[in-house]
């Protein structure tokens, strides 16, 4: 029995993503915290750079990471250049069209996509400061006066 192993060359995977489908690249809590590393760097990351800025808080061992920059790349909600020896990664997906899908699915898994009852639910489950009550009745006549 001769064990199969796959080798990827990341330097000959590109990533072509425009916004319209950018939006809808599902990630995992795990890469989540990869890409925020990415969108808080301000330019290309290697793996090296991920794991010093997650060892504070996620005892990650290398190739966890490694499997993770992986994932995303092949998502394509990053890019990744040879930089000599090692990869620099850069994210593709931006943080507020990943926030805009997550929130959408929250919204459709949970509260039928609709707003109301989430906020509903907070006000009836959680604490809503005085300033969060402000926020909304702010939105809310904002909303009114775009319609």
């Amino acid at each position: 029995m001769t064990a199969m192993t796959t080798r990827v060359d990341f330097a000959q995977v590109t990533a072509v993503v425009d916004s319209t489908v950018a939006k809808q690249i599902p990630i995992s809590e795990a890469e989540s915290l990869v890409m925020d590393v990415l969108w808080r760097s301000g330019g290309p990351s290697s793996s090296e750079d991920v794991i010093r800025a997650l060892g504070k808080q996620q005892a990650w061992q290398e190739t966890t990471v490694k499997t993770l920059l992986g994932r995303l790349l092949r998502k394509g909600a990053v890019t990744a250049k040879k930089d000599h020896r090692r990869y620099l990664y850069a994210p593709v997906l931006k943080r507020d069209q990943w926030l805009s899908f997550e929130s959408k699915r929250v919204l459709e898994r949970l509260f039928d996509g609709r707003l109301a009852p989430l906020v509903a639910h907070f006000g009836r489950h959680h604490r809503l400061s005085k300033r969060d009550i402000a926020d909304l009745k702010r939105l809310i006549a904002q909303m009114d006066e775009n319609d």
